[in-house]
Protein backbone atom coordinates (compact mmCIF):
# COMPACT_ATOMS: atom_id res chain seq x y z
CA UNK A 1 0.00 0.00 0.00
CA UNK A 2 1.32 3.07 -1.30
CA UNK A 3 2.13 5.81 1.63
CA UNK A 4 0.19 8.52 -0.41
CA UNK A 5 -2.91 6.39 -0.50
CA UNK A 6 -3.55 5.75 3.23
CA UNK A 7 -4.39 8.55 5.96
CA UNK A 8 -3.49 8.01 9.31
CA UNK A 9 -5.59 8.87 11.80
CA UNK A 10 -4.58 9.94 15.63
CA UNK A 11 -7.26 9.30 18.19
CA UNK A 12 -7.21 11.45 21.16
CA UNK A 13 -10.80 11.64 22.74
CA UNK A 14 -10.41 9.36 25.69
CA UNK A 15 -10.98 11.08 29.31
CA UNK A 16 -7.82 9.56 30.57
CA UNK A 17 -9.94 8.22 34.09
CA UNK A 18 -7.48 5.95 34.38
CA UNK A 19 -4.39 7.70 34.08
CA UNK A 20 -5.43 10.91 35.90
CA UNK A 21 -4.58 13.53 33.33
CA UNK A 22 -4.16 13.81 29.89
CA UNK A 23 -2.77 10.62 28.46
CA UNK A 24 -2.00 12.34 25.01
CA UNK A 25 0.75 14.80 27.21
CA UNK A 26 2.25 12.06 28.89
CA UNK A 27 6.28 12.01 28.25
CA UNK A 28 7.65 8.71 27.09
CA UNK A 29 11.41 9.11 25.89
CA UNK A 30 11.52 13.05 25.35
CA UNK A 31 7.45 13.28 23.05
CA UNK A 32 4.74 13.24 24.37
CA UNK A 33 2.55 10.21 23.57
CA UNK A 34 0.59 12.19 21.21
CA UNK A 35 4.03 13.79 19.43
CA UNK A 36 5.22 9.85 19.16
CA UNK A 37 2.16 8.79 17.60
CA UNK A 38 1.72 11.65 15.52
CA UNK A 39 5.75 10.91 14.42
CA UNK A 40 4.62 7.56 13.75
CA UNK A 41 2.16 8.03 11.41
CA UNK A 42 3.95 10.54 9.69
CA UNK A 43 6.66 8.06 9.00
CA UNK A 44 4.12 5.75 7.58
CA UNK A 45 1.85 8.05 5.48
CA UNK A 46 2.06 11.39 3.72
CA UNK A 47 -2.01 12.44 5.16
CA UNK A 48 -2.28 12.68 8.79
CA UNK A 49 -5.49 13.92 11.13
CA UNK A 50 -5.72 14.10 14.86
CA UNK A 51 -9.29 13.65 15.81
CA UNK A 52 -10.71 14.22 19.54
CA UNK A 53 -13.01 16.24 21.98
CA UNK A 54 -10.33 18.07 24.08
CA UNK A 55 -8.74 20.04 21.35
CA UNK A 56 -8.75 22.88 23.33
CA UNK A 57 -7.21 21.42 26.24
CA UNK A 58 -3.98 20.51 25.10
CA UNK A 59 -1.28 22.31 23.47
CA UNK A 60 0.35 20.04 20.74
CA UNK A 61 2.12 20.70 17.75
CA UNK A 62 -0.15 19.28 15.62
CA UNK A 63 -3.94 20.73 14.90
CA UNK A 64 -6.75 18.39 16.57
CA UNK A 65 -10.31 18.22 14.63
CA UNK A 66 -12.96 17.87 17.14
CA UNK A 67 -15.22 14.24 16.52
CA UNK A 68 -18.08 16.51 16.47
CA UNK A 69 -19.89 13.91 18.84
CA UNK A 70 -20.71 13.75 22.42
CA UNK A 71 -20.28 9.99 22.68
CA UNK A 72 -17.01 9.17 24.21
CA UNK A 73 -16.10 6.10 22.44
CA UNK A 74 -13.83 5.49 19.47
CA UNK A 75 -16.24 5.08 16.79
CA UNK A 76 -17.14 8.80 16.93
CA UNK A 77 -13.62 9.44 15.98
CA UNK A 78 -13.60 6.66 13.43
CA UNK A 79 -16.90 8.01 11.74
CA UNK A 80 -15.14 11.56 11.95
CA UNK A 81 -12.01 10.31 10.38
CA UNK A 82 -13.50 8.70 7.91
CA UNK A 83 -15.47 11.16 6.95
CA UNK A 84 -12.56 13.89 6.54
CA UNK A 85 -10.21 11.71 5.33
CA UNK A 86 -8.80 12.30 1.33
CA UNK A 87 -8.61 8.83 1.46
CA UNK A 88 -10.56 5.55 1.51
CA UNK A 89 -8.04 4.02 3.64
CA UNK A 90 -7.37 4.88 7.15
CA UNK A 91 -5.61 3.60 10.05
CA UNK A 92 -6.35 4.53 13.03
CA UNK A 93 -4.07 5.09 16.30
CA UNK A 94 -4.91 5.45 19.56
CA UNK A 95 -3.05 8.09 21.09
CA UNK A 96 -2.34 4.82 24.10
CA UNK A 97 -0.65 2.82 21.67
CA UNK A 98 2.78 4.33 21.49
CA UNK A 99 5.02 1.16 19.91
CA UNK A 100 3.22 0.13 16.79
CA UNK A 101 5.98 0.63 14.37
CA UNK A 102 5.60 2.47 10.98
CA UNK A 103 5.72 -0.91 9.34
CA UNK A 104 3.52 -2.29 10.86
CA UNK A 105 0.79 0.33 10.25
CA UNK A 106 1.50 -0.19 6.36
CA UNK A 107 0.32 -3.68 7.26
CA UNK A 108 -2.79 -2.65 8.90
CA UNK A 109 -3.37 -0.58 5.74
CA UNK A 110 -2.49 -3.08 3.24
CA UNK A 111 -4.86 -5.82 4.95
CA UNK A 112 -7.94 -3.28 5.41
CA UNK A 113 -10.39 -3.95 6.91
CA UNK A 114 -7.99 -5.38 9.54
CA UNK A 115 -7.83 -5.01 13.55
CA UNK A 116 -5.50 -6.47 16.33
CA UNK A 117 -5.81 -9.46 17.89
CA UNK A 118 -6.30 -7.54 21.03
CA UNK A 119 -9.12 -5.38 20.77
CA UNK A 120 -10.69 -3.26 18.11
CA UNK A 121 -8.02 -0.52 18.00
CA UNK A 122 -5.33 -0.06 16.25
CA UNK A 123 -7.07 -0.96 12.82
CA UNK A 124 -7.75 0.14 9.35
CA UNK A 125 -10.49 0.76 7.98
CA UNK A 126 -11.98 1.49 4.44
CA UNK A 127 -14.59 4.69 3.49
CA UNK A 128 -17.31 1.97 2.35
CA UNK A 129 -17.94 0.87 6.07
CA UNK A 130 -19.02 4.82 7.00
CA UNK A 131 -22.28 3.99 6.50
CA UNK A 132 -22.42 1.16 9.21
CA UNK A 133 -20.48 2.89 12.02
CA UNK A 134 -22.86 6.24 11.54
CA UNK A 135 -25.86 3.83 11.67
CA UNK A 136 -24.23 2.20 14.75
CA UNK A 137 -23.29 5.74 16.01
CA UNK A 138 -26.82 6.70 15.66
CA UNK A 139 -28.68 4.04 17.50
CA UNK A 140 -26.27 4.07 20.64
CA UNK A 141 -24.40 0.92 19.29
CA UNK A 142 -20.87 1.71 20.02
CA UNK A 143 -18.86 -1.38 19.72
CA UNK A 144 -16.26 -1.98 17.20
CA UNK A 145 -16.05 -5.59 18.37
CA UNK A 146 -18.48 -7.32 15.49
CA UNK A 147 -17.45 -4.79 12.69
CA UNK A 148 -16.23 -7.31 10.08
CA UNK A 149 -12.10 -7.26 9.77
CA UNK A 150 -9.31 -9.08 8.66
CA UNK A 151 -7.33 -9.84 11.87
CA UNK A 152 -3.46 -8.86 11.83
CA UNK A 153 -0.86 -10.35 13.80
CA UNK A 154 1.24 -7.73 15.33
CA UNK A 155 3.86 -8.35 18.10
CA UNK A 156 2.46 -8.39 21.65
CA UNK A 157 5.59 -5.15 22.53
CA UNK A 158 4.12 -2.94 19.64
CA UNK A 159 0.96 -3.36 21.24
CA UNK A 160 1.84 -2.33 24.83
CA UNK A 161 -1.65 0.01 25.77
CA UNK A 162 -0.64 3.06 28.35
CA UNK A 163 -3.67 3.31 30.63
CA UNK A 164 -2.54 3.94 33.75
CA UNK A 165 1.13 6.07 35.15
CA UNK A 166 2.07 2.81 36.36
CA UNK A 167 2.18 1.44 32.55
CA UNK A 168 4.00 4.45 31.11
CA UNK A 169 6.86 3.55 33.89
CA UNK A 170 6.82 0.00 32.83
CA UNK A 171 6.92 1.12 29.12
CA UNK A 172 9.90 3.68 30.27
CA UNK A 173 11.78 1.15 31.98
CA UNK A 174 11.43 -1.32 28.94
CA UNK A 175 12.45 1.60 26.12
CA UNK A 176 15.64 1.52 24.95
Amino acid sequence: MARDAVTGILLIGGVSRRFGSPKALARLDGETLAERCWRLLGEAFEERLALGKIADELQLPFPILDDGSSVRAPIAGIVAGLRAARHDICVFLPVDCPFLSPKSLQRLAAAAPAKVPTGPLPAAYVRAILPLLERKLATGNFTLRDVEAAVLNISAGELVNINTVADLKRASAASP
